[in-house]
């Protein structure tokens, strides 16, 4: 697909009728576009909370099945719509990476665990919740998301996990081998492959650059493989398998067709959870109005209408709270979804709908799954730096969107330097109350949303 004119008229229209043949591909293509920002999100946090393997290697492998299941049928709601749920507008919906920052603090307060993992489950069910309510008083509370709010908590999200990407970039903290040259070759060869397909090529290998990228990393996992030692010995003379190495025993004991298991985690509702997640479904609710703007200016040359946004957050809202019941992080629009319609103009919600049943497909078959849990943190690493980095220039540019007076840099500038910093810095909030040290603590985030937000609030606006 190199020259979109080539596609039927109905291909941009919302509601056009197209052949079967043309909808698959255009809906592969946003499904590949996605496909590994889907199931990062679930890596990184199972990791965190360290249940990626060994005895909950069997659990791991659920979620990442999950995971594709519920993005397809959010997907689908969000196209179509069930009653006020969707906004029936042409938006990916997948596992949000904006929230790793907060659920890896929850994970740190809560010790890790199954515990810690049930908590985010039960913080997911309550905040998905309140966005879905949220979302019927879009409208009146609009005025106070302006995009420099919103551009500051995307910055910040971007700051958040930059660390995260460049831990798996060395192979992840709790191997025996992190930050090993094996390790570090691996991911920076993935990173370059993915900037050679993304800007030397063009159509489909353009567009699905960090999928292609990790394909080449896995590849060339297996032939260091059959070329270099696969143990090593630590310092005190244990020997351990390195990280960059590929389990195929996993792929091989998964079978080809199972059920989703409902509830494989049962939630946990605790406050220290709670509190923080919420505030990170406002912020999320704000990213997703941005995200529907952009599709439907970007696509149809239109402004989005009250009823098209505030079914799309609604169906953010209660499709988070619907994953959470599968164990999966919360669902919400893709922005790199938004960025390939804006880019190819198709609309067409039959053939996003095709790639949708595409994810649902893949949600039944658990060996797919087990493939991408084997994926080695080198090879991870080497995309999620890119993705990560590139929230930062979202939140950049969403911040200068609009001119740079002094009171929108003032809250750009305390917004990152008290908020962020001080999340980012905990440790400075140890002799505050339990309260504080909950809300603004372990993630620069949720403070960095809350000065922002209450700054536009009480400034005085500038004629």
């Amino acid at each position: 697909m190199k020259k979109t004119f080539e596609l039927p008229k109905e291909a941009f229209q919302l509601d056009g009728r197209i052949p079967l043949a043309q909808a698959i591909p255009l809906g592969l293509q946003h499904v590949l576009a996605m496909f590994v920002g889907n199931l990062t999100p679930l890596l990184i946090i199972t990791g965190a909370c360290g249940i990626a393997g060994g005895e909950f290697a069997d659990l791991q492998l659920a979620l990442l099945q999950n995971a594709m299941l519920i993005a397809g049928i959010v997907t689908l709601v969000q196209l179509f719509s069930i009653g006020p749920v969707g906004g029936r507008v042409p938006i990916i919906m997948g596992t949000s990476s904006g929230f790793i920052g907060v659920f890896n603090s929850v994970a740190a307060t809560m010790g890790g665990g199954v515990l810690a993992y049930g908590a985010i489950m039960g913080a997911s069910i309550i905040g998905g919740l309140f966005e879905g309510v949220l979302g019927f008083f879009l409208k009146p509370l609009r005025k106070f998301f302006p995009s420099v709010v919103t551009g500051t908590v995307v910055l910040s999200i971007g700051l958040s996990l930059i660390s995260v990407g460049i831990n798996s970039f060395g192979g992840g903290n709790k191997a025996a081998d992190f930050g090993s040259m094996e390790n570090l070759l691996l991911a920076v060869f993935v990173l370059v492959m993915i900037l050679i397909f993304k800007h030397f090529t063009k159509g489909f290998t353009s567009s699905s650059a960090i999928l292609l990228g990790i394909i080449c990393g896995y590849i060339a996992a297996i032939i260091m493989g059959l070329v270099l030692p696969t143990t090593g010995i630590d310092a005190e003379g244990a020997e351990y398998t390195k990280a960059w190495v590929l389990n195929w025993s996993k792929v091989a004991n998964a079978p080809w067709f199972e059920i989703p298991k409902l509830m494989p985690v049962k939630p946990v509702f605790d406050v220290r959870a709670i509190i923080p997640v919420i505030i990170m479904f406002v912020v999320t609710a704000v990213e997703t109005v941005g995200d529907i703007s952009g599709v439907m200016e970007g696509g149809l040359g239109r402004e989005a209408t009250d009823k098209e946004l505030s079914g799309g957050v609604i169906c953010d809202g209660v499709g988070s709270s619907f994953a959470a019941l599968f164990g999966v992080l919360p669902n919400t629009s893709f922005s790199q979804n938004v960025g390939l319609v804006a880019m190819t103009k198709v609309v067409n919600r039959f053939a996003l709908a095709t790639g949708a049943i595409f994810l649902i497909l893949c949600g039944l078959c658990p060996k797919l799954g087990a493939l991408v849990s084997i994926m080695p943190q080198a090879v991870l690493g080497g995309a999620a730096v890119m993705m990560f980095s590139s929230i930062v220039v979202s939140g950049i540019q969403l911040i200068t969107k609009t001119p740079l007076t002094g009171r929108n840099l003032s809250i750009v500038s305390v917004a990152l330097g008290v908020g962020y910093g001080m999340g980012a810095n905990s440790g400075i909030l140890a002799n505050t109350p339990a309260t504080v040290q909950l809300i603004f603590g372990g993630s620069g985030i949720v403070p960095a949303a809350l000065v922002a937000i209450v700054l536009n609030i009480v400034l005085p606006k500038e004629k």
